[in-house]
């Protein structure tokens, strides 16, 4: 997430020392679900009956600040038992990219046969970050940079980009902290096709009550909306699901609606509340072997933190009106799914 330039550091990891200041006990249960590396903004995505799951990689370092250089991916063909290919690709991949610490949330997706990875990195010609392309034959790589630049140029708040192919073949971008923008996407899947369009976040209609926040550059707390960041974008029975991080630190998951996908996006309210350990909560829905099933990462494990955060999972029912309810935290999925 961001948090401006001149209060970020300070700011966040006040924020997260108090929130982190007391680790619940790693429990016998599901989730977090892996466990042999920190996987924090878990994007999942069903593939030949299995899940993959595209995650960033908080290092196991001291809890002070984000620490990713690479992405990790993980398939399961039943949501317990899960096979590490480890990293698939780095910030090496990305040649006009700051090469430390700047690995963050990004989104896998299946197109004619090729595989595409959106990211987001900081982009050493504007000294921010901007949001890139990575293509391979398999889900599991070996990726290449498809552009050698950025797909789109380093803006303030471009960040979590999240991907969409709707039922008539056309494919959307999404992504922004702070504020939202989406950009039709070409055939080939590494061009835009339209102009950069901005959501308007500020209706509270469509987003949420607006929520006091601290702005660190006026240096006093001010109503702002209620979308912070992470957004993911899906299609269900005709109606857009437009699911993100909400309400500012720490966040918790809220989601809108509507039946276009350029709006109007009605709000649907709060579906996780604040992830345990974590000032931050960020993942994705999908629908495996005809159930439902949201990601989200917290700080359960040993070390994990604010700054060192794990994919889990909870299943789910919609309501008969399509509504998302809110969904406890509970163990995950114990049993394998079949």
């Amino acid at each position: 997430m961001i948090i401006n330039k001149v209060g970020r550091s300070l700011g966040v990891t006040l924020l997260a020392l108090s929130l982190n200041a007391i680790m619940p006990s790693q429990a016998d249960a599901q989730n977090p679900i892996i466990k042999d590396h920190f996987t924090p903004d878990p994007a999942p995505f069903v593939y030949k009956n299995k899940v993959y799951l595209f995650t960033d990689h908080d290092e196991d370092k001291p809890n002070d600040y984000f620490h990713m250089k690479e992405w990790l991916l993980y398939e399961s063909k039943d949501l317990v038992h899960w096979k590490s290919h480890g990293p698939i690709f780095d910030l090496s991949t990305f040649k006009w990219a700051r090469q430390d610490d700047n690995a963050w949330a990004g989104q896998l997706i299946e197109r004619n046969g090729k595989w595409y990875a959106y990211i987001c990195c900081e982009d050493t010609a504007r000294h921010i970050h901007g949001l890139g392309v990575a293509v391979a034959n398999k889900p599991t790589g070996p990726y290449v940079d498809a552009l050698g630049k950025p797909l789109v140029p380093g803006n303030w708040g471009y960040i979590d980009p999240t991907v969409f192919i709707d039922d008539d073949g056309q494919a959307y971008l999404f992504w922004g902290n702070n504020a939202l923008w989406y950009a039709k996407l070409n055939e080939d899947m590494i061009t835009l096709g339209s102009e950069i369009i901005k959501v308007d976040t500020e209706d509270e209609s469509a987003f949420g009550p607006k929520v006091i926040k601290r702005d660190y550059q006026l240096n006093k707390r001010i109503p702002k909306t209620n979308y912070e960041e992470g957004p993911w974008v899906y299609k269900r029975n005709g109606l857009y699901y437009l699911v993100y991080a909400a309400g500012g630190v720490p966040e918790h998951m809220a989601y809108s609606t509507s039946t276009s996908i350029h709006g109007p996006w009605k709000y649907g309210g709060r579906i996780l509340n604040e992830a345990e350990n974590s000032f931050t909560i960020h993942g994705g829905i999908i629908n495996f072997k005809g159930r439902d099933f949201i990601f989200y990462h917290n700080g359960k494990l040993p070390g994990g933190g604010g700054f060192n955060r794990s994919a889990c999972i909870e299943e789910f029912k919609y309501n008969p009106d399509g509504s998302i309810p809110l969904i406890p935290f509970t163990e995950g999925v114990t049993k394998p799914v079949k």
